[in-house]
Order: structure tokens, then C-alpha cells, then sequence
């Protein structure tokens, strides 16, 4: 696990800005192009006989970029407690992918589920035209590094049948690009629909799950607790023989293939916020009627009243564009029948902090979520491990939908949701997580507290039912609601 102190520190990543022509570097600099006399002598690149470029294409990376905080288990990985992010849209030209992480003492494990119309693979693949059909790339850099290096992965694999070493390549970083190599990876294709490589448009989605002993990566074992990797994923997508493929999605949003830096992190290990402060104040925060505008949420794809639809027009066009700001309820579900897609959900809430005074040190913070059902009929329902994540970004309640909601910035804690059996008495049964690390990093930004609550479920029947903010008055204790401790700065 990383750890947080009461001082609140949170990582941030490298920005770079290079411009490789051939095997010239030239930096970029606030000054220019002109390589400082270090920078030469490291690279052997003449400060005194500078090179001037037209400056065509600008690779610039945020400094802040998204994350995923892994959890490691001992022995088998299981599905539904892996680290869940996500990206992309659903449209009949555009894939959406759940990211799933998670690690043990032998290997990292990513999968991915993506959401899409129509499946495709090449017929007679060459390592060369792997992503010109539907396939995932996975980058790592088990170095944190900014620039390709010795330290950087590449894992191509495209979709089949059945597990396929002729559609697998992997390229390690050099110098001057990448590599074709051979180390020992698996990468399990899964699909759903009609049939692969035909014009139906029935089909749902695909699936990869990537096993890289971290052997492979030339390590004896799992990296230590709060080591940061950078990652990223491409998904490729190809909707006929034809072709040609159609553009990529990525996670991050708008990643470079070459630069290591501009990636997200990877973080092995969950976050852990410790302090030793007393407590000397605390905040109960949530919608105080249900016409305030406090405490906004909102449920996006598979909602209560949009469960499952099956209509081909509607999952496709609709389903990913529709609001549900008002709803008095809300859903959360996922499963591993990327089939069943039309059936997830996910939900946002955000939190305003101001009610905290300046200068405090954010002692603990628990968020309640009362549940009052689940999907599927008796019997039926399954466990969930909920997870929570801090939002990429700022949303609107009125406007929000699954396309066009933020990503998550990182995922912050875990917990288990049984189903709810018998009669229930409102406000329903309260379900908690520990929020302290997003409080504290929220608080410390001066922001809002934004999170996204989703899950990486295996089983059918997983969803489970919640009360919103939008519930009548009759039920304010059924709101969502978020306590906060703080004490004195030392």
C-alpha cells in the first residue's frame, strides 16, 4: 500500500515535451530549441552548432494525469476485486472499455471488456497489422520514465476465437523506437454476438485479459508497495472486411504511443490515508431538501428505469446519451458478460467541502449509501465489491450521461454490498466506505469532493439499488451522505 500523511502529499507525473526526428532529440525548451550545454553533453548533440526544426508536431503532457491503484492478492486474482477504470464511448462507431488491474506475487493482470458493434479479425495476421483489426495495445514502463527506454513494454494482441500466438506481439523501448522481442505473455480473447467477421449488427462486445509474469519484465518479484509504473491502453477497432480501421480510443484520453510520460500511472497497492491528529471538529454533508442544488448525483447507463434494454437502435444511439439527474434512485452493476452491458451503471455524487474551515487536517471521512434492492428476482442476487473513485473532472447533474461523464482520476477504496433480502424499512440499509484520502486531497486542492461508485463484478445479477439525493423530503436520512472529522494543524 502508498501511504498519505496529514500534510496530504499526492503523485503527480512527469510533463515532457520532445520532438524525435530519426535518432535527433532536440528539447524543448521555454527559451527554444537551442539544446542547453548539459543536455548536449549527455546526448551528443553539439550546444554550439545548434539544429533549427520547423516545429510541426508539439507532444506536450498533463501534469496531472489519470491512475489506477492496483490491489495485490495472494494466489488467484479474483475478477470482481481488481481495480476497475474506464474510457471511451458507445455509439455504433465508437468502442467503450472497462479496464480491470490486479496483481499477486507472480504476475500483473489486465483485462479489458469493450463495448462494439461489429467484430473483426485479420484473417492472416502479421505482427505488422495487428491494429488494423479490433485489438488491444498495452504500454508499460516499469521505470516511470518519460522517454522510451529499455523499461518500456509494448503487448499488441488481436481479437480471434480462441487464445492465438500468431495475433500476439510485444516490443520493448529503445532509443530509437521499439523493438520486436519475445518473452513469454498470455492474452485470452472473449467475445459476444452473432459471429466474428461477419456484417450482423447484433453483435456486443469483446473481451482481453493480458497475464504478464513480472519475470518477463526481467523482475523476481511484484514491485514494493507504492512503486508507480507508467500505463496506457489503446483499443483498435476495424467494423468490416474493408476496413479501413476506425480511430482509437485510448486510456488515458489522447495518448501518445512514444511517450512514456504522458501515460498514466499505475500504483501497486491501494491508497492508505493515516494521521495521528486529534479530532476537533466534524460536518455531516448532504442534500438538506430536495429542491437544493447541494449535493448534486446522478446515475449514467443501465439506471433503475433503463435496466437491460434490448432494443439494437436504442443500446447503440440512446443509451449511452440519456440523463438521469433526477431520479429519486440509483443503480450500480457490472458483470463479465461484456453481453450484458446494456445492464451496467455507474453513479456520481459531489460533495461540496466549504464547509470545512481553512486550514484544518482531515482527520477521517465515511460516505453512507442507503440500499433499499437489487436487480434480478429472488434468489437471484449476488455480492458486489463497490469500488470508489475520485472524478477526472467536473459534471452536471442535468446534463450528465455515461459518454460524456469524466473518467476516474483514481480509485480510492473498496467495499462489499450483500444483497438486501426481506422487507425493508427506510430509509434502507446503510452501506459505508472510508473516503478520507479523496477528502483530504480534495480538501487540500480546494475543491469539491467528486466521486464516481462502480464495480468490477463477475456474477449476472449484481446490481444493487440505492436512494440519491433526489428522494422526497420524507426520506432526507436516506440520502447520501458524507462525515467528516478534522483536527488542528501542527
Amino acid at each position: 500500500m502508498f501511504r498519505t500523511t496529514a500534510l496530504f502529499r499526492t503523485r503527480r507525473g512527469v510533463g515532457v515535451t520532445t520532438l524525435v526526428i530519426g535518432t535527433i532529440v532536440v528539447a524543448l525548451t521555454a527559451a527554444g530549441l537551442r539544446p542547453s550545454a548539459g543536455y548536449a553533453e549527455q546526448n551528443g548533440v553539439s550546444a554550439a552548432n545548434t539544429i533549427y526544426l520547423p516545429l510541426v508536431v508539439k507532444a506536450s503532457c498533463a501534469a496531472d494525469t489519470a491512475r489506477i491503484n492496483a490491489p495485490k492478492f495472494t494466489g488467484a486474482i479474483p475478477f470482481e476485486r481488481t481495480a476497475i477504470a474506464w474510457f471511451g464511448k458507445v455509439s455504433p462507431t465508437q468502442n467503450y472499455s472497462d479496464i480491470r488491474v490486479g496483481y499477486n506475487a507472480n504476475e500483473l493482470y489486465v483485462y479489458l471488456a469493450i463495448f462494439d458493434r461489429h467484430l473483426w479479425y485479420d484473417e492472416n495476421p502479421t505482427p505488422q497489422t495487428l491494429t488494423q483489426w479490433d485489438a488491444v495495445t498495452l504500454l508499460l514502463d516499469t521505470s516511470g520514465g518519460a522517454t522510451l527506454s529499455p523499461s518500456s513494454w509494448k503487448f499488441v494482441a488481436q481479437l480471434y476465437g480462441d487464445p492465438s500466438p500468431q495475433r500476439r506481439a510485444v516490443y520493448r523501448g529503445s532509443a530509437t523506437g521499439w523493438q520486436q522481442t519475445n518473452v513469454t505473455f498470455d492474452a485470452r480473447p472473449g467475445w459476444r454476438g452473432n459471429a466474428l467477421n461477419d456484417n450482423s449488427d447484433s453483435d456486443r462486445g469483446w473481451a482481453m485479459g493480458f497475464t504478464i509474469p513480472f519475470s518477463s519484465l526481467g523482475l523476481s518479484s511484484p514491485p514494493p508497495d507504492g512503486t508507480s509504473w507508467r500505463m496506457a491502453v489503446i483499443v483498435h477497432d476495424r467494423d468490416t472486411r474493408a476496413g479501413p480501421p476506425i480511430g482509437d480510443q485510448m486510456w488515458p484520453p489522447q495518448t501518445p504511443l512514444d511517450a512514456p510520460g504522458c501515460w498514466g500511472l499505475l500504483n501497486f497497492g491501494l491508497p492508505v490515508y493515516q494521521t495521528s491528529t486529534t479530532p476537533t471538529g466534524s460536518l455531516v454533508i448532504r442534500r438538506p431538501t430536495e429542491n437544493s442544488p447541494l449535493v448534486p448525483d446522478a446515475d449514467v447507463g443501465g439506471a433503475i428505469t433503463n435496466q437491460c434494454p434490448g432494443d439494437e437502435n436504442h443500446i447503440w444511439n440512446e443509451w449511452g446519451n440519456r440523463n438521469y439527474g433526477r431520479a429519486p434512485d440509483f443503480n450500480i452493476q457490472n458483470q463479465s458478460d461484456v453481453a450484458d452491458w446494456p445492464c451496467f451503471a455507474k453513479y456520481y455524487v459531489t460533495f461540496p467541502l466549504d464547509g470545512i474551515p481553512p486550514g484544518k487536517v482531515i482527520v477521517s471521512a465515511t460516505l453512507t449509501l442507503h440500499q433499499f434492492g437489487n436487480s434480478g428476482g429472488a434468489g437471484q442476487a449476488k455480492p458486489s465489491w463497490i469500488q470508489v473513485s475520485a472524478a477526472a473532472g467536473d459534471w452536471n447533474e442535468q446534463t450528465i450521461t455515461w459518454n460524456n461523464a469524466p473518467i476516474a482520476y483514481e480509485n480510492i477504496a473498496i467495499s462489499r454490498v450483500d444483497p438486501v433480502t426481506g422487507s425493508i424499512n427506510w430509509p434502507g440499509v446503510p452501506r459505508t466506505w472510508d473516503v478520507s484520502y479523496a477528502v483530504a486531497r480534495a480538501y487540500a486542492r480546494g475543491e469539491p469532493l467528486r466521486l464516481i461508485l462502480y464495480s468490477a463484478d463477475s456474477e449476472y445479477h449484481s446490481g444493487k439499488y440505492f436512494v440519491s439525493s433526489d428522494t422526497g423530503d420524507w426520506n432526507i436520512e436516506g440520502r447520501p451522505r458524507l462525515e467528516v472529522r478534522w483536527g488542528e494543524a501542527r
